[in-house]
């Protein structure tokens, strides 16, 4: 954990809302993992953020769903199942890929001497 980490969980007092990076923190899961919770509707954004915008989320409800352990087991699985799928499609993609490849390999060049000889002719 970063000094940054510490030192925030070492607040006497937190603020009512955090940020994306805060709230990952409190919650034990990565930043990189939060959006994905988010879209999986395990964890709700504070008022109406437009997409690509700032998140804030709940110091109270963040902690309600600290001490959660059935919730926190849900969320658990469903970034292991986000994963999987991940990994799944992109396995699928690279073998589609690799046989249209294939597909679209150009033969090689044959001769063919009758070709020629009705030219001649």
């Amino acid at each position: 954990m970063n000094s940054q980490a510490e030192q925030f969980l070492n607040l006497k007092t937190l603020p009512a809302r955090v940020r994306v990076e805060e709230a990952a923190v409190l919650l034990g899961f990565s930043v990189r993992e939060m959006p994905i919770l988010a879209a999986g509707g395990l964890l709700k954004p504070l008022g109406r953020p437009p997409l690509t915008g700032v998140k804030y989320y709940s110091t109270a409800v963040l902690e309600e769903l600290r001490r959660d352990q059935k919730w926190l087991a849900r969320a658990s699985d469903y970034i292991v199942e986000y994963w999987q799928n991940m990994n799944q499609k992109r396995k699928e993609t690279r073998k589609n890929s690799a046989s249209r490849n294939r597909n679209n390999l150009k033969r090689p060049f044959q001769f063919s001497a009758s070709r020629f000889e009705n030219a001649v002719q």
